[in-house]
């Protein structure tokens, strides 16, 4: 990746940032701006979008040239691959494809579900919460500051409602709860592990085992809590991973299937809409590689109103 870094000081404190890039790389004020729309351009460690944001004494800019071989300069925004679920003046709600990130960054520029969306709008996206980059499902967006504050609020003080569903290994109980805390795994970066011995932060799943075979399982997954990698964590915890994650150890095998990725799928969604309070309910399709879990299985995927517990 190559990129171009600078302070800003002297002249440029208080000039736009797309005249301070377009200075800075010696290019036409247009060629600058496209740098800052296709989102190649950071402002003290933060995406900038808007090319009229004023520069302060002392901030870092950041604007990358060329990633994997293409050059920021040359690339259009990439096709949209999400799904809409849901959409009012206020409230964008989407599919997220597997293999897709959640929001971008400043080592990747464009390609996440941030990007994608806030082309689709025609401004930036209020994204609220996320979902790990192999886990695909429902994902609500704010169109409005107002919207997105509101929806924020909702996860943030544990009023929304989720239903994920996922394969397993063998070995998961008929139903239960997990409430193991949740800390960063000191031996295996990228990992958190579920388990009382450490000072980790306090997590809450409540399960139900759908189908229980001797190969896999298909669980329902409703958490309390929002901690990252939550769910990943506490079914390995049960020592059943979901099928395909492999940093959990989950199995790419199952049932004589072939598993590419983490068999984790956010189902649906409940929550308050921001102007009328009452309840929006989404649900995202199953996918075609955890479908076919189900079909084997023989078991309806879960559908309708997303139960407390």
């Amino acid at each position: 990746m190559k990129r171009r870094t600078f302070r800003v000081e002297g002249a440029g404190v208080g000039r736009a940032v797309v005249d301070a890039v377009a200075q800075e790389l010696g290019l036409p004020v247009e060629q600058a701006r496209g740098l800052v729309d296709v989102g190649a351009v950071y402002v003290a460690g933060r995406r900038c979008r808007d090319a009229k944001t004023r520069l302060v004494s002392g901030q870092v800019v950041a604007v990358v040239l060329e990633e994997g071989g293409h050059s920021s300069l040359a690339e259009a925004p990439p096709a949209p691959t999400f799904r809409v679920l849901h959409e009012d003046a206020e409230v964008l709600a989407v599919d997220k494809p597997a293999g897709l990130p959640a929001q971008p960054t400043e080592a990747r520029v464009g390609g996440s579900l941030v990007d994608q969306v806030s082309a689709y709008l025609g401004r930036e996206a209020g994204l609220v919460h996320r979902l790990d980059r192999e886990t695909s499902g429902v994902t609500v967006f704010g169109k409005v500051a107002r919207a997105t504050s509101a929806l924020a609020a909702e996860f943030r003080e544990g009023r929304a409602r989720k239903r994920y569903v996922a394969a397993t290994g063998p070995g998961v109980p008929a139903s239960g709860t997990v409430d193991l805390p949740l800390s960063k795994d000191p031996s295996r970066p990228g990992r958190w592990r579920a388990t009382r011995a450490a000072n980790g932060v306090p997590a809450l799943t409540h399960f139900r085992t759908v189908y229980s075979g001797a190969e896999f399982c298909v669980v329902e997954l409703l958490p309390q809590t929002g901690r990252t990698h939550q769910l990943r964590a506490h079914l390995t915890a049960l020592g059943a991973p979901i099928l395909g994650d492999s940093r959990y150890g989950g199995a790419a095998k199952a049932g004589g299937v072939d598993v590419a990725r983490c068999l984790l799928h956010a189902q649906a969604l409940e929550l308050a809409h921001p102007s009328t309070g009452k309840p929006l309910h989404v649900e995202a399709p199953v996918p075609e590689d955890l479908l076919r879990f189900f079909t084997l299985a023989g078991v309806e995927v879960p559908r309708g109103p997303v139960p407390e517990k």
